[in-house]
């Protein structure tokens, strides 16, 4: 009995997260017939891009001249661009761009991504800061699309849409495929009230509302975006202001990525009880589900496999098969299904990514990936080897191609 219990429990925690909460938030939103979070002109308040780069020496001037053709006035906006760290050239490359009113802040020491912004906060004059990367682009007319809700005074952050640009093959297409899926749930929490889940490239905030923060942090925007709402302000999610980037030049560059990410979700764990009050339980549910749960996935599908092996290594009669004690061909079917899923992800991996047949494998390889990546970061919290500096991945070539993603 026990063993079915554990393996239920298991496989519904994981489908939960999947698919439970996202359809549980898009039902309460339209339970309350709540539309879009008002974007109602809210005219061009002052803002400051604020742009980390650490040797982007590839990149930053495409992303400079991508940042001076926003369709924003001039005169409203300041392009502050932070290199603390960079030995590349970035800084001098920056520099070069001081008569057109980019502004550059260095210091050869580095101190991680959440100190450079802390110093760089000091010199920020924009009502609204956005931050951004050196290796994403926005659409034109992305920063007039992201300000617009700051005409609610309720509004304390906003957030826009990651896009993952065409032509990196099944890797792109899966990562593209798992943002389209996150922008689904942004909406539907946004309409509830809140989203809780934000795009580091593409942030917005009061600059009031803007908090030093302590050291060692390795997520600087979930960090940032949990204080905004932990002051009572509430944090919409824009669709029309867009963000594009490539993935990662590999998958093992995309599973180092999201096990920082999970380090820094276990670290913001722990921190989450003196930011967030229980005075605003649909938002502490939102988070729990949506982002505290997340990490948990690899455990219960860990779970789930070693309670099946168990029950078909001790099974009861066949004839007598229980699905609620997980016994008899009850297991045996959980069983292949387990060892289907993963010999999918395994052929993902050995087959060639082209094609449909290469697209629908990698699928499962990619959950399989994402998921290993969550138990990387919780080895690498635990013990203590996930820091709060980046080792910055390689790019792809091309990146400043600004191709689009459909």
């Amino acid at each position: 009995m026990i063993m079915g219990l554990l393996f239920w429990l298991s496989v519904a925690f994981i489908f939960y997260v999947y698919l439970g909460y996202p359809v549980l938030v898009a039902a309460g939103a339209m339970a309350l017939g709540r539309r879009e979070p008002s974007s109602g002109a809210a005219g061009c308040p002052s803002v400051t891009l604020l742009i980390c780069a650490y040797n982007e020496r590839e990149v930053i001037r495409t992303k400079l001249e991508n940042s001076l053709a926003l369709d924003y006035p001039a005169g409203r906006l300041q392009i502050l661009v932070v290199t603390d760290g960079s030995n590349d050239g970035t800084p001098d490359l920056v520099a070069q761009y001081a008569h057109r009113g980019v502004e550059l802040l260095h210091k050869p020491q580095r101190e991680g991504k959440m100190a450079a912004i802390d110093r760089a906060m000091a010199l920020a004059r924009g009502e609204i800061v956005v931050f951004s990367d050196a290796n994403n682009f926005y659409d034109p007319g992305t920063l007039r699309e992201l300000v617009k809700p700051f005409a609610d005074a309720t509004v304390g952050a906003a957030t826009g849409a990651k896009r993952i640009m065409k032509g990196d093959g099944a890797l792109g297409d899966s990562e593209g495929l798992y943002w389209r899926y996150e922008s689904f749930i942004k909406r539907m929490e946004s309409r509830l009230g809140s989203c809780v889940s934000v795009a580091g490239e593409i942030l917005a905030l009061r600059r009031e509302l803007f908090r030093r923060p302590s050291t060692g942090i390795i997520n600087d925007d979930f960090y940032l975006a949990m204080h905004v709402l932990g002051q009572g302000h509430r944090l919409v999610y824009v669709p029309q202001a867009i963000s594009r980037e490539r993935v990662s030049p590999t998958q093992a560059d995309e599973v180092h990525r999201r096990a920082r990410i999970v380090a820094g979700r276990w670290q913001s764990m722990f921190l989450a009880p003196a930011i967030l009050t229980w005075k605003r339980p649909l938002l502490v549910w939102q988070f729990v589900s949506h982002k505290f749960f997340r990490p948990l996935i690899p455990l219960a599908m860990i779970m789930a496999l070693i309670t099946n092996l168990l029950a078909v290594a001790l099974p009861g009669e066949v004839q007598s098969g229980s699905l609620l004690r997980l016994s008899g061909y009850w297991a045996f079917g959980a069983m292949l299904a387990q060892a289907g899923f993963y010999l999918l992800a395994a052929a993902g991996t050995l087959l060639p990514s082209r094609g449909m047949l290469g697209k629908l494998l990698y699928l499962p390889r990619f959950l399989v990936a994402s998921n290993w990546a969550a138990v990387v970061g919780l080895l690498g919290f635990i013990g203590g080897g996930q820091g709060h500096l980046w080792i910055r991945a390689p790019r792809r070539e091309g990146l400043a191609r600004h191709s689009r993603e459909g």
